[in-house]
């Protein structure tokens, strides 16, 4: 006891009143330190690593597939349970939107994710270091400075999504505009004496200068056939892929052609008719909305100017008036 009232007595006398805390706290701190490696070295329990396994193996066995699998030269994909939905259901409704803007690769959901990640971080830094900064040349509010900080990680973080909803919108709007010519290229080469798969790969070849997304979509189909994948499953995964509904009124039509035995080229040209007049009719309804888009843009740009030349005189002459009968 003698001794730790010595001890404590030097330390309040080195330290101050809150030298004896001050010393339990770094003593503490210290323990935790020394522990923590050997807590991160620790061993894996062969138990739970045989539980593991068995999990896998019934796994495999009951033919389920993973979520997502990795070729282990991904820098990401030791970072996949962060980056990556956990759901089946949100992961493949964020590979289906990726692959409907463009983005096919086998990591697109994991590189979006951090996308995600990284520029909300990164922003989110940058607005710590504005909101640093501004407090020290300036006394700004607290609602000023949280929202300094907020805003550019929200607009960070919002920024992969934002060009990812509108690349998609810019391709289906592409394959919409071109689907119409790729079906009266198809119906050509069909009536010409081509099968329904080497009309697909001549339409891919022939409008991918014009129509690139629509080209690689029916690329793909093309490379799906040869592989012997069936073909109405080709054609549903190509209007999953594109999500545009005259491709998958069109996937319906081949497919009930096919089912029914009816004439393919004949259900061509009645379908491209129909889009060619959707077509026309897309546009007319463009022409006709212009008018109500023009109406403020045309009254901002000739109601001042001709408020200006008919009221200017008039007010310039009572001016001139006034300031006369003044003097």
């Amino acid at each position: 006891m003698q001794l730790l009232d010595q001890i404590n007595a030097m330390l309040i006398e080195l330290i101050g009143p809150f030298g004896p805390l001050a010393a339990v706290g770094g003593l503490g701190l210290l323990m935790v330190l020394l522990t923590l490696p050997v807590l991160l070295q620790k061993k894996e329990d062969p138990l739970d690593k045989l539980q593991r396994a068995t999990r896998a193996e019934a796994a495999e066995k009951a033919g389920q597939k993973k979520l997502r699998s990795g070729n282990g030269k991904d820098k990401l994909e030791k970072y996949a349970d962060f980056l990556e939905p956990k759901s089946k259901e949100e992961y493949s409704a964020a590979r289906l939107k990726l692959i409907q803007a463009g983005y096919r690769g086998q990591n697109a959901v994991r590189m979006f994710h951090f996308a995600q990640f990284a520029l909300g971080t990164l922003f989110l830094l940058l607005g710590v270091a504005y909101a640093i900064y501004a407090s020290a040349t300036g006394d700004p509010s607290t609602q000023n400075t949280a929202m300094s900080i907020i805003i550019p990680g929200a607009v960070g973080y919002m920024a992969p999504k934002y060009w990812v909803t509108r690349r998609q919108g810019q391709r289906k709007e592409e394959i919409q505009n071109g689907f119409p010519d790729a079906l009266d290229m198809m119906l050509v080469c069909v009536e010409a004496g081509q099968s329904m798969d080497q009309a697909i790969i001549r339409v891919s070849k022939e409008i991918r200068s014009g129509f690139p997304a629509l080209a690689d979509e029916f690329e793909m189909v093309a490379h799906e056939m040869k592989a012997g994948k069936d073909k109405q499953s080709v054609l549903r995964d190509m209007s999953e892929r594109a999500g545009v509904q005259d491709v998958t009124s069109f996937v319906t039509v081949l497919i009930q052609s096919q089912q029914f035995g009816t004439s393919i080229a004949e259900a061509l040209r009645v379908y491209a008719s129909e889009m060619r007049d959707k077509r026309v009719m897309r546009a007319e309804e463009k022409a006709n909305t212009l008018p109500t888009k023009m109406t403020l843009a045309t009254m901002m740009l000739t109601v001042p100017p001709l408020l200006i030349i008919l009221i200017g005189p008039s007010v310039y002459g009572i001016a001139e008036t006034l300031s006369g009968a003044n003097f």
